[in-house]
């Protein structure tokens, strides 16, 4: 791989500058599954002695005070005196071992990790995903569409068995709870599957009427159930 600066944004720093566990550790990761891979871990010898020797100043200034003070102050300049320098070496090192877990990706150019590297095709597996992989997975979106469409058939041949043609009562005239196309209302019993007829010319008389519009009769069963009484002319 190429172009040291780019694959050197794709880390984090993990050093620590000072105290007895002071040292270099950087952190790379993949920029495709963000799989991470750690540089060994180089202590940093000034920054370590300089913690010992600040437990020693604390120690020493709890006796002498003030000199202690500036003995820490002496030890912690120190430290930090070398820490870019040596730093700077440290990541030269890390970012080397780090190329040899990571592949840059030749078309979007981001540092992938061996698992999400396509070797045949010098791509990242985003760019080229597994050949296996796509044709598994483009033989199940086949299979799942065909089965769509078959289910999507079989709907319409249900379909072709539903009545639409004739008139559903969906609310109960006589108590109001909905019937949902009932044959019965589900609460009081009212008849709801066949219309009324007219007894004299037999026409199907429209919900709610009190007399026929074809003849004029008034309703068989006089007011319809649920309906106030006919005014008397």
């Amino acid at each position: 791989m190429t172009n040291d600066l780019h694959f050197a944004d794709n880390h984090r720093d993990r050093c620590i500058q000072s105290g007895t566990g002071a040292g270099f550790q950087f952190e790379f990761y993949c920029e495709c599954c963000n799989d991470t891979w750690r540089s060994p871990f180089q202590p940093y010898t000034s920054g370590r002695a300089s913690g010992w020797m600040q437990e020693a100043g604390s120690l020493l200034g709890n006796l002498l005070g003030s000199v202690g003070y500036s003995v820490d102050n002496a030890v912690d300049g120190l430290a930090r005196a070398g820490w870019g320098t040596a730093r700077d070496q440290a990541f030269k090192q890390a970012l080397a071992a780090a190329k040899q877990h990571f592949n840059r990706c030749a078309q979007c150019h981001n540092h992938v990790c061996a698992r999400c590297w396509n070797a045949d095709t010098g791509l990242c597996q985003v760019c080229a995903p597994d050949l296996a992989a796509s044709v598994q997975t483009a033989r199940y979106q086949g299979q799942r569409d065909a089965a769509m469409d078959r289910a999507r058939e079989a709907g319409a041949d249900l379909a072709g068995r539903v009545d639409v043609q004739t008139r559903k009562q969906l609310v109960c005239p006589s108590c109001h709870a909905e019937a949902r196309g009932a044959k019965f209302c589900p609460q009081c019993g009212h008849a709801l599957a066949t219309s009324p007829q007219c007894s004299g010319c037999h026409a199907t008389l429209p919900a709610g009427s009190r007399f026929c519009p074809e003849c004029g009769q008034r309703a068989a069963s006089g007011d319809p159930p649920g309906m106030p009484p006919a005014p008397l002319y």
